[in-house]
């Protein structure tokens, strides 16, 4: 599996790991005994050739609408359900369906994906992990992601941190009700809707009582975002995914990530300090909090939600502004695709009826956004 922020060198037909060796601050520099140093593996390569594949008409009983990306991994595809609900499938690579420890991962993503509900993730609606290739279909989120929607616009005002925080503190309610970690907590992972935020991707997630996938001494996961627990391969619980929070709304707040973009991150997050002076004042003491070393030092989601909703009012300040107009930007897109998509290509009636395509479009007139979001937030703190 990819581990983000690591290169990909060439190979042929063999698997190379990428590994970065940490040692204990109190070893000498001629220390080389096993317990004074960590092994953490970046990534695995595996050199094999993708075969180009063209877009199927049908996942399952999803009909293909078109694509909405690709990644390392397969492709993400707007689909139409049987009765007319927008979904987005995700459709692993044929080389990577015929790998019998990926296939055991992606069946692992869905059994997480399943156990999470909430407003504030993407249902899953279908799945088949044991398919040809493997497929996942979950509710489709017409907005950008969070990393997408700072880079084009800059980052947020303290209201819009305070909304986002309390939107991603309910989705990490819902999943660790769910006895799941989720351990990939990033601004990619985070799709910015016109009611809220939805984290996606359970990938690398660790599910209460499943058997174990990952070796011993070695650490999965986006170094930028991840804890120190994480990144030293020691057990991760609920407060792991509290630090990643933190990270991804330092993101939002500063337009950077916490610890830097430097190759030498992986030091900094286990012996340094964040970088907040970009983050408001009235954030810095919470996100301090979190970013705590120690996992027991860091507040619970309950005490977080009431300091994040704290001070905001009822004033309409979600969506951000770039957010809704991406939100419509996207709406227009998926009616393009209809008019003039593959299906009509195909000798094939529309694929998304007309209601689908209006909803996030119906969600932003009719004022379904930012008082919203916090009402939903304020019932769960009661």
């Amino acid at each position: 599996m990819w581990v983000d922020g690591a290169s990909r060198r060439g190979g042929s037909g063999h698997t190379r790991y990428r590994c970065v060796f940490l040692r204990n601050s109190s070893c000498n520099s001629s220390c080389n005994s096993s317990p004074c140093i960590s092994v953490f593996l970046l990534a695995k390569e595996v050199g094999r050739v993708r075969t180009p594949v063209s877009d199927p008409l049908r996942v399952g009983a999803y009909r293909i609408v078109g694509r909405l990306g690709s990644g390392g991994m397969g492709w993400v595809y707007l689909a139409r359900s049987p009765g007319g609900r927008a979904v987005a499938v995700k459709v692993v690579r044929p080389e990577y369906a015929a790998d019998p420890e990926f296939r055991q991962r992606f069946a692992r993503e869905v059994t997480a994906a399943r156990a999470v509900g909430g407003a504030f993730t993407a249902a899953v609606v279908d799945a088949d992990p044991e398919g040809d290739p493997p497929w996942l279909a979950t509710v489709y989120v017409p907005g950008p992601a969070l990393s997408e929607a700072v880079r084009a616009a800059g980052p947020f005002t303290e209201t819009q941190v305070r909304v986002l925080g309390a939107g991603l503190v309910e989705a990490l309610q819902a999943i660790h009700a769910g006895q799941v970690v989720h351990r990939d907590l990033k601004p990619a992972n985070v799709l910015l809707a016109a009611d809220g935020p939805r984290v996606i991707d359970f990938g690398i997630s660790l599910l209460s009582g499943a058997p174990k996938l990952t070796r011993p001494g070695i650490a999965m996961g986006t170094p930028h975002y991840m804890s120190p627990e994480q990144l030293m391969a020691r057990p991760v619980g609920p407060p792991s995914d509290v630090f990643s929070l933190a990270g991804v709304l330092v993101y939002a707040a500063a337009g950077h990530p916490p610890f830097g973009d430097a190759a030498d991150v992986i030091y900094r997050v286990v012996d340094g300090s964040p970088d907040l002076d970009d983050v408001p004042d009235a954030l810095r003491a919470t996100l301090t909090r979190c970013f705590a070393r120690q996992p027991g030092e860091r507040p619970g989601l309950d005490a977080l939600l009431g300091e994040f909703l704290t001070g905001v009012g009822d004033a309409a300040d979600w969506p951000p502004p770039a957010v809704a107009e991406a939100v419509r930007d996207r709406v227009k897109d998926l009616a393009a695709r209809v008019e003039a998509g593959p299906d009509r290509d195909r000798g094939l009636t529309p694929s998304v009826p007309s209601c689908l395509l209006l909803h996030a479009q119906a969600l932003l007139d009719a004022g379904l956004t930012g008082s919203m979001v916090r009402e939903a937030a304020r019932r769960g703190a009661r």
